[in-house]
């Protein structure tokens, strides 16, 4: 018997068909809401490597880019930050507010690709973990044009994506589509600069830091 492909692949695929990058995020949740699919990256819990990074926020802004079911935005809240967590999928966004009906955290829609005007330079700490890395490559300088744009002057920018240079990407089948060392180092633009970039999981995924 064949294993049915995973939704995410399915659907992210139709979406691509219409010249849309991100539709298919709010179609996989929708699914999921309906018990009709798995959303892969959702754990119940905040990543393990924001949790071990994480530092008091002491009323600074952040940003969470893709904050999905709102874990990330809830360990950062959690540690003071004044926390703005946006996601492309409508269905994410009120999953998140569900879940949370207490929480301080300001989730809204919206799309990386373009962002509301206001967000430029005005964040202290910028977390993107395994989001963008969802797009094909063609969509990426603009998502990372504005993922950099985000970050306030001496804030901190925290990005992460599986590393490509480490896979097998002759037999590989996306999304995700893993980033290469040059794109993650492409976040250093507009003013922005690299402070570290590390591999991490064994050189699965990229860790990286920045500042402005």
């Amino acid at each position: 018997m064949t294993t049915p492909e995973p939704a995410d692949r399915v659907l992210a695929r139709a979406s691509l068909a219409e010249g849309d990058p991100t539709a298919w995020f709010d179609r996989l949740y929708t699914a999921a809401a309906r018990g009709e699919a798995e959303v892969p990256w959702t754990r119940g819990r905040p990543n393990p490597d924001l949790a071990a990074w994480v530092r008091p926020g002491e009323g600074r802004r952040a940003l969470v880019v893709g904050s999905a079911l709102g874990d990330d935005a809830e360990l950062l809240a959690a540690h003071g930050w004044a926390v703005t967590a946006f996601d492309v999928a409508p269905t994410a966004v009120e999953a998140a507010r569900a879940r949370f009906p207490e929480s301080a955290v300001d989730y809204v829609v919206a799309d990386l690709l373009h962002p509301p005007a206001d967000w430029a330079r005005a964040f202290d700490l910028v977390v993107e973990i395994i989001n963008i890395q969802a797009m094909p490559r063609e969509f990426r300088p603009a998502a990372v044009a504005s993922l950099a744009s985000f970050l306030a002057p001496g804030g901190t920018a925290l990005v992460s994506e599986v590393a490509e240079e480490n896979q097998d990407m002759a037999n590989w089948q996306g999304p995700p589509w893993p980033f290469s060392r040059a794109e993650v180092e492409s976040v250093a633009q507009d003013g922005v600069r690299l402070v570290s970039l590390e591999t991490i999981h064994d050189g699965a995924r990229y860790w990286a830091t920045f500042t402005r």
